[in-house]
């Protein structure tokens, strides 16, 4: 019996919003500026906190209908707005005999909470005779339907349909860094395997709220000393600063994009996953392993790495074990776009696209000195993910 030929995925379109900008133009733009174009950071908002806030956006754009804009709190709004950047930049916007077929794979942590309800419970509770029935009748009727303490995260996907039409399948992955790194790896592989021809896979996240600040700070994972690359601040404590960012691609068979007459951006061709323990040696190991799967198809001196590096030492630490000894360029974007946990993954994975497409890599990230300087010519790009607590994922991006 034969056996099937895996398909290649390309991937054909990018919607990608950041501090840097809107688009791949605006980021590489900024990317190969000066400090004024790459660093845009929030140091008073959230004081001693600091932010990488998203650019202001003209959501009408992308969402039209003022209804659909008001019910979408803000990592919503960037998410919907992103993929429907992507969904034009593949050609297929409005085009409804595609749009009904396109799978879409969205990762998204927790939604945003509603503060105001929040604030009653916990006032409430400090002079409630009974606190815990108190608490029981509260959630019960103050919270709206779509809460369950925060949004609900299947919403993400659920306006995109609304908003966008894309009506496939639809599947929400949660789980921090891992759940883009996966969202990714279903993709490809599900188009790999001929089960769909047409995906629409990324994620969203809002760094501009006070308690995803509140849960990192609780870890002790917050960088609040002066803005530093993220290679850097282990040498001082070491520490992450949350970015918002929206970040889809459509990942697309070769033969679908080639019937429809798409311009491919870059081919995707790898994504691994997995979680450790993180016992002594169990990151570094599991990295190897998926570096050595790809690495027999690198091309030396062509290569870079974009890293989703988060600044947090022990992660960092464990990264640079695996790059050092591997002496592949690197790029972090996480210095200037922010930690976007969900959305990191595939923010990167695009920027990689972004690189390999132009067959230049960007100059070392932020100015940093642990960023080697390259031939700037670059056909192949590694993603990595090595997230703030536990998961490690690798991806392999190439020219066409």
């Amino acid at each position: 019996m034969a056996i099937a030929r895996e398909r290649e995925a390309w991937i054909t379109g990018i919607g990608l919003v950041s501090a840097l900008g809107e688009g791949l133009d605006a980021h590489w733009t900024a990317l190969n500026g000066d400090r004024d174009a790459w660093l845009k950071l929030d140091s008073t908002t959230y004081a001693p906190y600091q932010v990488h806030p998203a650019v202001p956006l003209d959501l009408a754009k992308q969402i039209p209908d003022r209804g659909d804009r008001r019910q979408m709190e803000g990592w919503q709004r960037l998410g919907t707005y992103a993929a429907g950047l992507a969904l034009d930049n593949a050609g297929v916007k409005g085009a409804d005999d595609i749009l009904k077929r396109m799978h879409m794979i969205v990762a998204a942590g927790g939604g945003e909470r509603d503060y105001a309800v929040d604030g009653q419970v916990l006032s409430g509770l400090a002079g409630a005779n009974e606190p815990g029935k108190f608490l029981n009748e509260r959630l019960m009727n103050d919270l709206r339907p779509t809460l369950f303490l925060a949004q609900l995260s299947n919403l993400l996907a659920g306006n995109i349909s609304i908003v966008h039409g894309v009506v496939g399948s639809s599947r929400t992955f949660m789980g921090e860094e891992m759940a883009g790194v996966d969202a990714v790896r279903v993709a490809l592989n599900r188009c790999h395997a001929g089960q769909g021809d047409i995906f629409l896979v990324g994620g969203a996240y809002s760094a501009e709220r006070p308690d995803t600040i509140l849960y990192f700070e609780l870890g002790h994972m917050n960088w609040t000393k002066p803005w530093a690359p993220v290679w850097e601040r282990p040498k001082d404590g070491g520490g992450t600063i949350l970015g918002s960012v929206g970040a889809f691609l459509v990942i697309e068979a070769r033969e679908h994009a080639e019937a429809r007459g798409a311009t491919p951006i870059a081919r995707l061709s790898k994504v691994s996953s997995d979680r450790t323990r993180r016992k002594d040696g169990d990151a570094e190991h599991t990295l190897a392993v998926q570096w050595n799967e790809i690495s027999p198809g690198l091309i030396p001196g062509a290569t870079v790495v974009v890293s989703g590096a988060t600044g947090v030492s022990e992660a960092v630490a464990i990264e640079r074990d695996i790059l050092d000894q591997r002496r592949v360029p690197t790029r972090a974007t996480g210095s200037v776009i922010g930690h976007s946990v969900e959305a990191t993954f595939p923010a990167n994975v695009a920027l990689a696209a972004m690189m390999v497409q132009r067959g230049e890599a960007v100059p070392p990230v932020g100015g940093s000195k642990d960023e080697a300087k390259m031939a700037r010519k670059v056909k192949q790009a590694v993603v990595t993910s090595v997230g703030h607590w536990r998961g490690e994922g690798m991806a392999l991006v190439e020219a066409i």
